[in-house]
């Protein structure tokens, strides 16, 4: 039972080889694939691979992929946009061995892509199901045309891997669910139990529908709540707050298409109450709990931390005043595990001023500097010293000195986070404080209107 899958790559393509060949990233198997170098170097780390002897190449060196694909970039003058395409293949626990599994992925690039562009083929044995890699130059050597992914393209790499594995006795997914296609990033995002902003958007929907009885109230409701909305056109789109882009409610699966909502809105007896979000498991309160102080009194990035937080519905709130979140900052519950962090150190330490954490970052690399040559010192001691018992203190004292410099590096990341990170998290309050304002004041002109008052109901009547 083999199943595939294929996602674009756009970041920079030496960065996604670098990943896709690096060692220290084996234990990483389903990270964000979002550039080419990381890519190739993952498929082809040695721990997944059994150094190498299951990585292959058509039109390319494994060894030389990147050089190879970036000549033919540009040659063509095709260095930007999507750099590659990464596609996956996984079969069922305990059905084929490495060599099959190896040799069915060479015939599927080979069948797919391997008259016109250069393709490395990895194949992992670090699961308990094998799986193949497959790391695709988005620029044909041959024309300079760049591939194009598309629904029968995936539906072509499907039907192919189902008839060489029925060719090897493998079995397949004879009745694939339909309609159940996600973009790599939002299915990993799903495993982690992560928010994705589409999947925040079919909330969103959800829960318009189940509170409207027309598909004008379903706009209404939408628009409320800060979403633009295409209705004059061929396909139904929605751009949700803070988003550049429209998106097409069919391309949120089968139930989101424009006769789909229709009907689902049709099935209502009753409108529905709008419910308010369902609020993250509770570790609100215990989040920032060793870093309160009862009385204390909180300003600048502390603040605005805590505030976010409390926005977003981490931190406690009265029952009464629970309501649905704001799509731009459910959108950052993915973040939730650094944005938590953040606000700690800032709470921990006391720091309320971008001078404060600059200062307290400068600390940090200073400490770090000088931790990184006593280790070097010790290390050099350690290669000269010939007696045992010297030898494991040094190793421990390496230990050790090695544990405080991770702390220490963690720190420096969340303070930088907090730099690049503040300005975003207080423009975004803004603009939440700003769209609830306008809807508060378009609900109170809807229930004039409802009401049939014209303003002008003071007025002296006209004789």
């Amino acid at each position: 039972m083999a199943t595939t899958a294929i996602w674009d790559v756009t970041d920079r393509l030496k960065r996604v080889l670098d990943y896709a060949t690096n060692p220290d990233k084996t234990d990483q198997a389903r990270v964000a694939h979002d550039d080419l170098q990381q890519v190739l170097a993952y498929t082809s780390a040695d721990a997944k691979t059994e150094k190498q002897l299951y990585v292959s190449g058509i039109n390319c060196d494994p060894l030389t992929a990147y050089e190879q694909m970036q000549r033919t970039k540009r040659q063509f003058q095709k260095t930007d946009g999507i750099v590659a395409f990464h596609g996956y293949q996984a079969f069922a626990p305990g059905e084929t061995t490495p060599e099959v599994a190896h040799a069915i992925g060479i015939k599927l690039a080979q069948e797919l892509w391997g008259e016109r562009f250069e393709v490395v083929v990895s194949t992992h044995l670090d699961k308990e199901h094998l799986h193949n890699h497959f790391v695709l130059n988005a620029v044909s050597f041959l024309d300079g045309k760049r591939y194009y992914d598309n629904k029968a393209s995936y539906a072509l790499m499907r039907q192919t891997s189902d008839r060489l594995c029925r060719e090897h006795a493998l079995s397949v997914i004879e009745q694939p669910e339909p309609g159940k296609a996600k973009h790599y990033g939002e299915w990993r995002a799903e495993q982690e139990s992560k928010p994705t902003w589409r999947g925040l958007i079919r909330e969103d929907i959800d829960a318009a529908i189940a509170a409207a009885m027309t598909m004008t109230q379903f706009f209404a409701i939408l628009q409320k709540q800060g979403y633009e909305m295409k209705s004059n056109v061929k396909h139904l789109a929605v751009r949700p707050p803070g988003k550049e882009r429209f998106v097409r409610l069919r391309s949120l699966g089968d139930d989101y298409t424009e006769h789909a909502i229709k009907e689902r809105i049709l099935q209502n007896q009753l409108p529905q109450r709008q419910p308010p979000m369902p609020l993250p498991r509770r570790r609100r309160a215990v989040i920032v709990r060793s870093t309160l102080h009862i009385g204390r009194r909180f300003s600048g990035l502390q603040a605005l931390y805590l505030r976010y937080l409390f926005k977003m519905g981490i931190l406690s709130r009265s029952r009464a005043s629970r309501k649905r979140t704001s799509f731009l900052l459910r959108e950052d519950l993915r973040y939730l595990k650094a944005i938590t962090e953040q606000t700690k150190l800032l709470c921990r330490h006391r720091i309320s001023t971008t001078d404060q954490l600059t200062g307290y970052l400068d600390g940090l690399q200073t400490e770090l500097k000088q931790g990184y040559v006593s280790r070097k010192m010790l290390y050099n001691r350690l290669r000269r010293c010939q007696h045992p018992e010297q030898i494991e203190l040094y190793k421990l004292q390496i230990a050790e000195l090695s544990r405080q410099l991770a702390k220490l590096r963690k720190e420096v990341r969340l303070c930088t986070g907090i730099l690049a990170r503040s300005d975003e998290l207080a423009n975004k309050l803004q603009r939440n404080e700003e769209d609830q304002s306008t809807r508060r004041e378009a609900n109170v002109h809807e229930q004039w209107n409802r009401g049939g008052r014209s303003g002008r109901q003071y007025e002296s009547p006209r004789h």
